[in-house]
């Protein structure tokens, strides 16, 4: 075995041993059941590790990742990982989650051409083209791509709280409230960006 590759399953086996020393029915117990109270929508980037950050263990947090943390009603992986989190796990929170210094988000501000990735990127795009002007008026261009990738967290909250999931969610009485963060690679922290929803308007 490749020596990287060996090296994964020898941290694997120490961190199976660390959660056993620490809680000896752990795995036991997370093999009965997931019963997350949180939904986890993020970026596919490495270094925004969801269960990390925000410092829960596994079978806490149901976690979707894609490239710059989108929810696009065509996306039938997302929507179903929304449908199984709201409608079979019932989690009260669903936490789409974007990070500053977003390479996806930089990409489609720039209108690189890389690929595939491109036409995934358009969503994006279509973010910055609704706030051209607020984006325009940013001389600085790395505030200018922070500021997308606030607007496009935003716009995933509300492609979120559209889906028929979450509708069906509200009119049955469940409890379900929609939060858009923002990560920040420099120091580590998470901040609300205060556009959450808890119900139909």
């Amino acid at each position: 075995m490749d020596a990287d590759l060996a090296e994964l399953f020898a941290n694997n086996r120490r961190w199976a041993d660390a959660m056993t020393a620490a809680d000896a029915g752990f795995f036991a117990d997370l093999a009965e059941h997931q019963a997350p109270r949180f939904c986890w929508v993020g970026c596919a980037d490495s270094r925004v590790p969801a269960n990390q950050i925000i410092g829960l263990y596994p079978g806490d947090v149901f976690v979707h990742r894609n490239v710059a943390n989108l929810v696009v009603h065509t996306d039938l992986n997302c929507l179903s990982v929304l449908q199984y989190a709201i409608d079979v796990l019932q989690v009260e929170h669903v936490i789409v989650t974007g990070h500053y210094g977003c390479g996806g988000v930089q990409a489609a501000l720039r209108d690189a051409k890389l690929g595939l990735i491109d036409n995934w990127l358009r969503h994006v795009q279509d973010v910055a083209r609704d706030h051209a002007g607020e984006l325009a008026a940013i001389d600085d261009d790395v505030a200018r791509a922070d500021r997308l990738c606030e607007l496009n967290v935003m716009a995933q909250v509300a492609n979120v709280v559209r889906t028929s999931i979450a509708h069906d969610a509200w009119a049955r009485g469940q409890r379900l409230a929609v939060h858009g963060w923002i990560y920040s690679l420099d120091d580590g922290l998470l901040r609300d960006l205060d556009v959450s929803v808890d119900g139909l308007r």
